[in-house]
């Protein structure tokens, strides 16, 4: 089972009040039902979803609708159940603000998503409908809804917004698809329709994987950090190499020519490294910053030579 339906059979089954069954089931039919002909039909690939209705039409308007199962179009494996139904249709629709004086609407009254429980209502039958969520276990985080009109997508896009939840939509072909990218914010989308078992595997697969890459940032700083340690130490070795190479070694007072002794040494050693295999060996403590001030002397001797031979 897919991440995306264990979500919607879990929402499916939540308990709430008339009002916001109302305001769920008004955005269900006007995304996966069909209702300017004599019927209003609902179809869906989804067991759950298809319960769903069910019960919601039953419980809020007494209405038992019929349900047929067939098989899918084009070699599709999956069952479409359909649930069909003529009574109270124009009632019906009426009330889900789907319908106004036998004009069929595009977005509904305020009076659906009133307020935020409404509004959360209205999400949660948006995605038993239309929505689709990777599993952040396997995929990148991703959360969609397929919506028929541009002034719809930009409808869902304000109800989600209003949560801060930085939808944005694109075209799709001949949809648009309203889309969440931000894994807090899909964590937070899944708080707002109530799936909580669903928020709980999301959230620790999340810190899961943040932890991951935080470690895989860390590796990765470390080593080149380290990469960057070896090669200051090997163009160190280099310039005590010229300096012996052109015979001027004694030009440097004892403590340089003491650290340039050990840097050859411990070629791969830190400065910080250095610093306490010097104090430790000769028992003449030297920082790290008092390390660094003797190899720049010996950068500086190095560098010298370097440009006496070009000339």
């Amino acid at each position: 089972m897919s991440f995306t339906s264990i979500v919607k059979n879990e929402v499916s089954k939540l308990d709430a009040i008339e009002t916001e069954n109302i305001a769920e089931l008004s955005a269900i039919i006007r995304n996966i039902g069909n209702y300017k002909n004599e019927f209003i039909r609902i179809s869906t690939e989804n067991s759950s979803v298809a319960r769903c209705v069910f019960g919601l039409l039953k419980d809020t308007y007494a209405v038992t609708p019929k349900i047929t199962v067939r098989k899918g179009y084009n070699y599709n494996k999956n069952l479409i159940y359909m649930l069909e139904s003529t009574y109270k249709k124009e009632f019906i629709l009426n009330d889900l603000s789907l319908l106004e004086k036998e004009a069929y609407l595009d977005i509904p009254k305020d009076y659906i998503i009133a307020d935020d429980d409404l509004k959360r209502a209205y999400l949660r039958g948006i995605f038993l409908a239309v929505g689709s969520i990777n599993d952040p276990k396997k995929s990148r985080y991703h959360l969609e809804f397929l919506v028929d009109s541009e002034k719809y997508a930009m409808f869902v896009c304000d109800i989600l917004n209003k949560f801060y939840l930085n939808a944005k939509y694109i075209k799709r072909d001949s949809k648009y698809m309203v889309y969440l990218k931000e894994a807090e914010k899909i964590g937070d989308f899944l708080r707002i329709i109530r799936a909580s078992n669903a928020v709980l595997y999301y959230e620790d697969i999340r810190i899961y994987r943040d932890h991951k890459n935080m470690t895989n940032r860390l590796n990765n700083c470390e080593q080149a950090n380290v990469d960057k340690m070896i090669l200051a130490a090997s163009i160190q070795v280099k310039e005590i190499e010229e300096i012996e190479k052109a015979g001027v070694l004694d030009l440097l007072d004892e403590k340089v020519k003491e650290v340039s002794r050990y840097r050859k040494k411990y070629p791969e050693a830190s400065l910080q490294e250095l610093s306490e295999i010097i104090s430790i060996e000769t028992g003449n403590p030297i920082t790290k910053s008092g390390l660094h001030h003797r190899l720049k002397k010996i950068h500086e001797l190095a560098n010298k030579i370097s440009k006496e031979n070009q000339g």
